[in-house]
């Protein structure tokens, strides 16, 4: 009779062995894709145009400089000047984190107009391929979409497959913010799609936005499509590792001690970027209060507590989403880490009935994305847990704005 040993070492090998036969076959197979983004040129030229530059005789702030800082230096200024800073560096301006929003806004508009002329030329080099021209013309309509009357660009990169922020609301009046945190395959030409458009950040936030309104018409809110990090390219090593995470974790949480006013914040993370918001929770400002992640591989945690954040942490996933299968363990830098809707984790687990499989929990409907609402607005009573579990609504109190008589 043979007997089989089930010691949990065992256990820990055989998932590493699956983990390393899942890198080889992706590997094997070409899904792998490492990309490095590049510094946009025309971005580090605005920069450095904006170091050189000068006001009322004296040198312009370091543009790196904290954002209050950048802050108190745009409010001293004339309206005249700060449309003048964002004429002469637009790309400086759009991407300054201390800047206002609506100055920012203004500046990438133009930068999005001078991308797209890049574009239109490039659609008619013959020093192209054809394959190169159908590209530009790509990114040329996408940047013609970008500037549609309306719209409001906090952010905006054209380097390489490029990178982008849009906000849906008033940033300056709202009470509650939320920031959507897309995962791999992100990009200028999939920051929003005609098919299938709630898996797309875009569509995210715009679906998050509405839901956010219908729960607390009353509380002013505003929602921030947050692809404004290089995500990795398709399911390779680039996926598995953090690499691309500890990067967007420096950004997204530079975008946050930026953001005006004192509303709460929530973060709503999908797929890798629930990796990027595990590495980013130990150095988010206090202000943030939920940190939700749908669809996670893990957050580079053994549990919510580990991520050393006051945030409340919730998680969820749809019983037909693939990333179940997923080894859930971190070995030599491959995986990130435990399941978040374990129970073991102890996040708080809602309910994503209806999501259909990975890209779903934004769809309108869906038990998912009323779930995000309610903790976008603050309206803890209202969420919908996974499972009969008093932790999952253990302390909470709605916020004062969403309170019922």
């Amino acid at each position: 009779m043979t007997s089989f040993d089930t010691s949990p070492q065992l256990n820990v090998w055989r998932a590493l062995l699956a983990l390393t036969v899942v890198f080889v076959m992706l590997a094997t197979t070409g899904w792998t894709a490492l990309r490095s983004h590049r510094e946009s040129s025309a971005l580090q030229a605005s920069l450095t145009a904006w170091e050189h530059g000068s006001v009322h005789g004296h040198r312009l702030p370091d543009p790196t400089a904290a954002p209050a800082v950048l802050s108190r230096f745009f409010a001293a200024l004339s309206a005249q000047e700060r449309t003048r800073l964002a004429h002469r560096y637009p790309l400086a301006v759009g991407n300054m984190n201390g800047a206002p929003a609506e100055l920012r806004y203004r500046a990438n508009r133009i930068a999005l107009e001078q991308a797209r002329e890049v574009e239109k030329q490039r659609m008619h080099d013959s020093r192209l391929t054809p394959v190169g021209q159908q590209q530009a013309g790509r990114r040329m309509h996408r940047f013609d979409a970008l500037l549609t009357k309306g719209r409001h660009i906090l952010a905006f990169d054209p380097a390489g497959s490029g990178r982008a922020a849009e906000v849906f609301g008033n940033l300056r009046t709202a009470e509650r913010i939320s920031v959507v945190v897309p995962g791999v395959d992100t990009d200028l030409l999939t920051f929003q799609k005609t098919y299938r458009p709630y898996s797309a950040p875009v569509g995210m936030a715009k679906a998050l936005y509405a839901a956010e309104r219908a729960q607390s018409p009353a509380t002013r809110t505003a929602v921030i499509a947050w692809a404004d990090y290089t995500a990795p390219n398709g399911l390779g090593v680039d996926a598995a590792t953090a690499m691309r995470a500890e990067d967007g974790a420096v950004r997204l949480n530079a975008l946050l001690r930026a953001l005006p006013g004192a509303a709460r914040v929530s973060l709503f993370c999908h797929s890798y970027g629930s990796v990027v918001c595990g590495v980013a929770a130990h150095g988010m400002p206090r202000r943030v209060t939920d940190l939700a992640v749908a669809a996670s591989p893990g957050m580079r945690a053994a549990t919510a507590a580990h991520l050393d954040t006051d945030a409340r942490v919730w998680a969820m996933r749809d019983a037909t989403d693939w990333i179940q299968d997923v080894p859930y363990l971190e070995v030599g830098g491959l995986g990130h880490g435990a399941d978040p809707v374990s129970g073991a984790f102890g996040a708080r687990v809602l309910s994503a009935r209806d999501a259909q499989g990975h890209s779903g929990y934004f769809e309108p409907g869906t038990d998912s994305l009323r779930n995000l609402a309610d903790i976008g607005v603050g309206a803890y009573h209202s969420v919908t847990c996974a499972r009969d579990d008093a932790g999952c609504r253990a302390g909470l109190t709605d916020s004062p704005a969403v309170e019922r008589a």
